[in-house]
């Protein structure tokens, strides 16, 4: 009720502040899931203030909205609602990374530009309109009518894209993600170099031996595991029979990251999960642990091995979010529903790097590095 109630107030404080013109090259960012410098949001306004012509920025972030619901801050609490909507009225372009529910009751002035940059680079699990259901899916759906362009790296995620924002494939722009770059843009730096630095970084922080092979395990979360997670368990199993030649690094939702203490695990497990910049992780890591995250579609572009550890996914499948499409034939790697099955397929070096070309011809029209560089001139048209 209350959420309703602010939806309504920040809509009212739009509507009177709607009279106001359109500000030529007023940028607002709406960064409600990731307000981090790697973010696409950020990675985009950046490229903006690098033109020096003359735009400007505001921004409703991540921090904001958490305020906002906790009321810490009265400040913060009467900007969101009596400045942020005004700012909305008055920007030119607004860029996000998320459905921000307040445009559900609201319309875009005709001028206005709304890019949905969205936070993940590619999905196998079903997510927006293909998931929700009740007042959150029509709050989305009518939010995301405000959308004129919603930016994705394959003509391939078209379609998808067009029936989980409920929006026509008309409004889909496959130019590339900008955080994609970054990533392209470091991996080539490494070949050229012949030194990772990432690597470097990680390995002398976390005192990982130089001899030593770092896995990265990056889980999905899943709603009903914030308690007691059923991860703290599948870790000390695989703690206690992970090769010598190995260390493991988590990467975990922070409700997840917080629930365990470290030292009950094997002291070659690294926690990981507080780093800031997912890239440097990727670029760091030689083997990827995942089951149904979307980090695959980043990590990928270094062509190094993944390992996907569906240990519930009968559960997942048929009571969870499901899937977009056949799971064990569009995964570029193989599959363990064990413990016992990971371990194997790690002594076997059972891996095909064919299907990881494949997947990434499937997902990435361009692997140039200069997504942003066409997202700036879409912005300028």
């Amino acid at each position: 009720m209350l959420k309703t109630l602010g939806y309504y107030l920040f809509a009212f404080v739009y509507i009177i502040c709607k009279p106001f013109p359109i500000k030529r090259k007023r940028v607002l960012c709406i960064m409600t899931h990731d307000d981090g410098e790697g973010s696409n949001v950020s990675i985009t306004a950046r490229a903006l203030k690098d033109l020096d012509d003359g735009y400007t920025f505001s921004y409703i972030t991540k921090s904001d909205t958490r305020a906002v619901k906790s009321l810490a801050g009265i400040r913060i609490v009467l900007s969101f609602f009596f400045r942020k909507p005004y700012e909305v009225a008055r920007a030119e372009i607004i860029l996000m990374d998320n459905v921000f529910l307040p445009l559900a009751y609201l319309r875009r002035k005709k001028r206005a530009k709304v890019i949905q940059l969205w936070h993940g680079t590619g999905t196998i699990k079903k997510f927006g309109q293909d998931f929700n259901t009740g007042k959150l899916k029509e709050l989305e759906k009518r939010a995301n009518t405000n959308i004129t362009h919603l930016i994705v790296n394959s003509p391939s995620m078209k379609k998808l894209y067009s029936g989980a924002f409920g929006v026509d494939e008309n409004l889909i722009y496959p130019i590339g993600l900008p955080k994609t770059d970054v990533l392209l843009t470091k991996i080539k730096k490494t070949e050229v170099a012949r030194m990772n630095a990432d690597k470097k970084y990680i390995y002398q922080k976390y005192k990982i031996p130089l001899e030593k092979k770092l896995i990265l395990y990056a889980p999905t979360f899943r709603d009903n595991e914030t308690q007691n997670p059923k991860l703290v368990e599948l870790l000390k199993e695989l703690s206690q029979e992970l090769p010598e030649e190995y260390y493991l690094g988590l990467r975990l939702h922070p409700f997840i990251a917080k629930s365990f203490e470290q030292e009950q695990l094997n002291p070659r497990i690294c926690q990981l999960s507080f780093e800031k910049d997912v890239n440097t992780l990727l670029l760091a890591a030689d083997i990827l642990i995942t089951d149904y995250s979307s980090i695959i579609f980043e990590f990928c572009l270094t062509k190094r091995p993944i390992i996907f550890y569906a240990y519930d996914y009968t559960e997942f499948s048929d009571n969870g979010r499901g899937f977009y499409h056949n799971y064990e034939n569009y995964v570029p790697g193989p599959i363990a529903y064990s413990c016992d099955e990971v371990l194997e397929i790690m002594k076997k070096n059972n891996f095909n790097k064919y299907k990881i070309d494949d997947f990434i011809t499937n997902n990435y029209i361009y692997t140039d590095g200069n997504a942003i560089g066409r997202l700036v001139e879409l912005i300028k048209q």
